[in-house]
């Protein structure tokens, strides 16, 4: 599979370089936003391009084409207003979709937020402004035509990864490791029982595989 990876230089996404790229299923294409971090990911050997989630679709699916599926684990970061986070996680991520529709990347891969969904849970939240963009981005892809799954992960952490996860969507919010949820989005891009679905994620007791095997 044809993967174009949206985030490749972020702190999950990068995880998922390194997957993708000792895989023999897929073969990646990085998406990054400067000059610098295609440099350095072209001298580990990785296919990267650079392009802008604030360019247009047109632009958006020029660097997409010829992808099977599309992950997009890009985001505005903590150290920019909600201006950003408006263009970016929301609008950047709705433009993405829309380039995907335009090339024939039916698969899309998102990384959102835990409960997302559910307004309710994140009414008094600190980042809303960003609970709010991940809402509607999910909600624009789940209306799309394409075959989706989204990502809810907790609380992210930089430790190594257990290769074990919870994906109970009656789970409460605790926290995972960026490295299982990068294992967890590769693992699923060719899990047809994962179409269309909003997977809640956490660390748990499962293996990745069995975890992705047992969602119906």
């Amino acid at each position: 599979m044809k993967v174009f990876l949206i985030g490749g230089n972020g702190q999950v996404g990068k995880h998922m370089v390194n997957l993708l790229q000792e895989s023999e299923k897929h073969e990646l294409t990085a998406m990054v936003r400067s000059v610098e971090q295609a440099a350095q990911l072209k001298e580990s050997g990785v296919k990267a391009v650079v392009a802008d989630l604030e360019a247009n679709v047109d632009e958006l699916a020029e660097v997409m084409k010829g992808s099977d599926a599309v992950i997009f684990t890009a985001g505005s970061g903590g150290k920019t207003g909600p201006d950003k986070t408006l263009l970016v996680d929301l609008d950047g991520a709705v433009k993405s979709m829309e380039a995907a529709e335009k090339v024939g990347a039916n698969r899309y891969l998102m990384v959102s937020a835990f409960k997302a969904e559910d307004r309710e849970s994140w009414k008094d939240s600190p980042i809303k402004p960003y609970m709010v963009a991940k809402h509607y981005a999910d909600r624009m892809l789940r209306e799309s035509s394409l075959n989706y799954t989204i990502f809810g992960p907790g609380l992210l952490l930089n430790e190594p990864g257990t290769g074990k996860i919870d994906v109970n969507n009656n789970i409460k919010k605790t926290s995972i490791s960026r490295e299982d949820v990068a294992r967890t989005v590769v693992a699923a891009l060719d899990k047809e029982n994962t179409y269309r679905k909003t997977i809640h994620l956490m660390s748990g007791e499962c293996t990745i595989e069995k975890a992705l095997n047992q969602i119906s």
